[in-house]
């Protein structure tokens, strides 16, 4: 049964929230988005800092798992390679990647400028889906200054929905966008805290599943009784919810507890299990993309060793993995709920989940009726 009360999200799971309830409960973390919304351009620029300092310097340690592939994200060669994180994250569309790649590269070098000299290079990190439902993708409307303005903008007051990168995201045929969540775990003694932020653009509305309710079919089923009287109608409304899944998520996990980047590999696995309830099967077209980061050390630039905190042992990441996934659902749930109906390209319209169901804290409690 679910546990939903009215105007917020239904709380996943029964592991407290941090104070914020968003990924800037894990502290030092911010967030910074940079919106265009004007006409046919909606979209924009996501930044995560992962600490308040410079990455480059002192980077932080981070592993990511791909859930599906279908993705043009840059960067993940080497953090895999490495396991540390050496730039703030970024998130945008998909046609702007490279814009985001060079702007990345052009600040780490005004902060150092001895990258790509006396130093190594720096691996800029940017992740994408594709907005082109609801945005002109082809306007290439993205450029650098868009990142130094998402940037100059983090703090901890993480704003979601069709904010950001988010703007022009799409979410089981409603609008999607940025949500966020954090969840709060003791673990061998000591208390931690998981934090997820997700750019939520994938899902077929017959498939969305709301803390465990089916909630997608009895929404897709109206649709079509709704649209039973027109027959082209009907046909349009068929082909939907044929169509396979597509789009993406791209799903960062923030957490203060010590682990290194083999253990948050296997964190930013769990975050699967968070996307797979609300519904995803992870589907041929969708790019399904997880990253999870510790902010309980760093590993300095140049440094001959490096001093690492005692590490949570293996056997006590259980309660990290349960908060993983339920702060991902959550942060999906929260993209859901914040998102505002948006109209952009071509007219294209995506309903926000509460203007597209009026009666949804009704259908939440009694999901039979």
């Amino acid at each position: 049964m679910s546990h939903y009360s009215g105007e917020q999200a239904p709380h996943i799971g029964t592991l407290p929230a941090g104070p914020l309830g968003t990924i800037a409960d894990v502290d030092g973390v911010s967030v910074g988005h940079c919106t265009l919304a004007e006409g046919a351009h909606q979209t924009g620029v996501t930044v995560i800092r992962p600490h308040r300092g410079d990455p480059f310097v002192d980077k932080v340690p981070a592993a990511a798992s791909v859930i599906n592939g279908f993705g043009k994200s840059i960067g993940l060669v080497q953090l895999d390679e490495l396991g540390t994180l050496e730039t703030p994250i970024a998130l945008t569309n998909t046609f702007g990647v490279g814009a985001l790649v060079e702007a990345q590269i052009r600040a780490a070098i005004r902060a150092n400028p001895r990258i790509g000299r006396e130093w190594s290079t720096v691996n800029p990190l940017v992740f994408e889906c594709n907005d082109g439902y609801l945005n002109d993708i082809q306007a290439l409307a993205i450029t650098g200054q868009h990142f130094d303005e998402a940037f100059d903008a983090a703090s901890s007051d993480v704003a979601g929905g069709a904010v950001g990168a988010g703007r022009g995201m799409s979410c089981f045929d409603l609008k999607g966008g940025i949500g966020t969540a954090s969840r709060v775990v003791n673990t061998a003694g000591h208390d931690y805290t998981v934090g997820a932020l997700v750019l939520a653009n994938f899902g077929r509305l017959p498939m969305l599943t709301i803390d465990g309710t089916p909630l997608g079919r009895t929404l897709a089923a109206r649709a079509a009784q709704a649209e039973a009287a027109d027959a082209a109608a009907r046909a349009d409304a068929n082909a939907s919810a044929g169509k396979p899944e597509q789009g993406s998520i791209i799903m960062i996990v923030a957490t203060d507890a010590p682990l290194d980047a083999r253990q948050l590999k296997r964190l930013s696995l769990r975050a699967a299990a968070g996307l797979a309830r609300t519904g995803s099967v992870y589907g041929h077209g969708s790019g399904d993309i997880a990253l999870a980061f510790s902010t309980a050390y760093t590993v300095p630039h140049g440094a001959d060793f490096v001093a690492l905190p005692p590490l949570v042992a293996d056997h006590g990441l259980d309660p990290l993995f349960r908060a993983c996934a339920d702060s991902v659902e959550q942060a999906i749930l929260d993209a859901l709920w914040s998102a505002e109906s948006v109209t952009g390209r071509d007219g294209h319209r995506r309903l926000s989940l509460r203007d597209a169901v009026p009666d949804l804290a009704e259908l939440l409690r009694n999901p039979a009726r």
